[in-house]
Formats: structure tokens, sequence, C-alpha cells
């Protein structure tokens, strides 16, 4: 009795991992129709993101293009050398992070305070005209964007230097200038996308309780002490996460915009990695040595993030 006992309990201890399969199985047939929901999203990860993995072996390989990836013959870290060594390798470092962080210090609090700002402000056409205007700028291509910049800054014919001219200056070419480049950059492009980045933070304050303003002003506090004790606390984990995602993309510098107001005039101040991958790989048809500096700029971006959301976990708020 006692041995009948224990196998019966051991029966019902021990899973059954056929019967665990089927019951996955079944519910992702029960639930079809949201995994035909994000199948589109899956499949494109899948074949523009990690698809293209595969490639990242010619980084340390001579690829030579008649012969394919697995023909070419392996070098190992001959292309990395070739870069670490190289006279502008410190230049294009520094270009990059003084880019980003330039853009982390200036762009990255300024959707927080008009969140903030917009919070306070009571519902009316007011409120939805400068949410609108400053939204607005979000959907202009970068394409766009870079004629924009061109046209406003012309030494010849641009708006900013006719007022220069008109307070008495001598016009200033902007484009051609090194010491201006970073500025234009990072002002342009937080002028196109501080209106969208609020709306992430205007969603997290929308879930602060308003019982808790009741008490806070029942009590005495004042607006600003408000905002401070319930309003910036609330939105905290919001601004950890989003503040991680964008240190670990620190030496992603999107080339796009860089490589429409670059010239031979402002290179030594608008040559980042991401332009010096686009010219080595597509024009110079280096393919596997802009690969290995692809692939150098991805693994420092990850390690940077995965630093930053270990010390981030340290407050309780981190992506993993």
């Amino acid at each position: 009795m006692q041995e009948n006992a224990q196998g019966a309990l051991s029966a019902n201890v021990i899973p059954n991992p056929g019967k665990n399969n089927k019951t996955v199985w079944k519910r992702m047939l029960q639930n079809w129709e949201l995994y035909l929901f994000i199948a589109p999203a899956f499949l494109y990860f899948l074949i523009f993101h990690y698809g293209p993995m595969y490639g990242i072996q010619i980084a340390f390989k001579n690829f030579i293009p008649t012969k394919g990836i697995w023909g070419s013959p392996w070098v190992g870290f001959d292309h990395f050398t070739r870069f670490f060594e190289s006279y502008y390798f410190w230049d294009l470092l520094w270009n990059t992070l003084s880019i980003s962080l330039y853009e982390l210090a200036v762009g990255f609090p300024l959707p927080i305070i008009l969140a903030l700002a917009f919070n306070e402000v009571k519902d009316g056409f007011f409120k939805r005209s400068v949410q609108t205007i400053t939204y607005a700028p979000h959907f202009i291509s970068v394409v766009v964007m870079a004629g924009i910049i061109i046209t406003f800054l012309s030494p010849s014919t641009g708006i900013i230097n006719h007022i220069i001219q008109f307070l008495g200056f001598d016009p200033v070419n902007f484009l051609t200038e090194p010491a201006w480049f970073k500025t234009l950059y990072v002002l342009s492009g937080v002028w196109q996308g501080t209106g969208w980045g609020t709306i992430i933070y205007l969603a997290a304050l929308s879930g602060v309780d308003p019982q808790l303003h009741e008490a806070a002003i029942v009590d005495g506090a004042s607006r600003f002490k408000r905002i401070l004790h319930i309003n910036i606390p609330a939105i905290t984990p919001t601004i950890t996460i989003l503040l991680i995602l964008n240190m670990g993309s620190i030496l992603g510098v999107g080339f796009e915009k860089i490589l429409l107001l670059q010239n031979s005039l402002n290179m030594g101040a608008s040559d980042v990695i991401s332009t010096f991958v686009y010219r080595s790989g597509l024009v110079d048809a280096q393919y596997s040595f802009s690969t290995a500096v692809g692939l150098f700029n991805s693994v420092v971006n990850a390690i940077l993030l995965i630093t930053v959301n270990q010390i981030a976990r340290r407050t309780g708020n981190s992506l993993w």
C-alpha cells in the first residue's frame, strides 16, 4: 500500500512534457488571432534584424563577392586592428561621442519639462494649438529638414543671415565652419523631436491619482511642490527606461542628416562612425572593413546598454 501511494504521489509531482506541449499548442490555436496580429512585427525583426546577422562574419574575413561569404579567406581581427591603429580613429570616436552626449544633455530633459508644462495647462484651444505646433516638426522628413537648415542658413539668401546683417553684423557661413556643426545638428534635432517625445511622459502623467494633488492642495503645497513631489516621482520609471535606451545608442548617431549637411569644410566636426561606415562600405566598397567598424560600434552600444541597465537596477527601474 505504501509503495502504491508513493508511486501515485510521484506521478502527480513529475510533470508530463508531452501534456505541457499539447496545452501550449492548444492555447496558441485558441488565440490564433493574437499570433496573427503579432506575426508582421515578428517577421520584420526576424528578416531585417536577425537574418542579416549571418553576414557579420565578413568582419573577420577578406570578403570577395565572387567567392561569397564562406569562400572568402579568414583574416581574424585584422580589420579591427587596422581601424584602431588608424589616424582617424580618435577623431571619429570623439565626434560621435560629443554629438551624442551633447544631444543627450540638451534633448533629453526638454521633453520632460514640456510634458510637465502641458500637464499643468487646462484643456482648451491654447493647449491643443501648442501641442500641435510642437508635434508637427516630427513629421518632417530628414531630407526636408536638411533642406530647411541649408536654406535658412545660407550666407547670401538665408533669413538667419538677413537678420544678422540687419543687426549690423557680418553674415556667417554656418555650414562651412566646423565649430557650428554640432550645435546646428543638436538644436535642429531638438526642434524636430521634443514635442513628439512629450507624448510618452504625458501618458505616464495621466496615470497620476488626482487625489494625491487634492490632498497636497489641502496641505498647502504649491504647484511647483506638487510637480516636484508628485508628478516627477510618477514619471521617474519612464525617465529611467528612456535614459537607458538613449545610453544604449550613444554611438549610434544616425548618418542621414549628418550626411546631408556634411561637406568638405565641416568634415572635421561632422565625420562620425556611421558616416565613415557608409563611405567605406558603399562608396569605397571595403565591405569587410566597414562591417568590422559597424560591429565595433554595435558592441560598444550593447556594453553601454547592459552597464547602464545594471546601474539602474539599483533604483528598482530597469529593462530587465
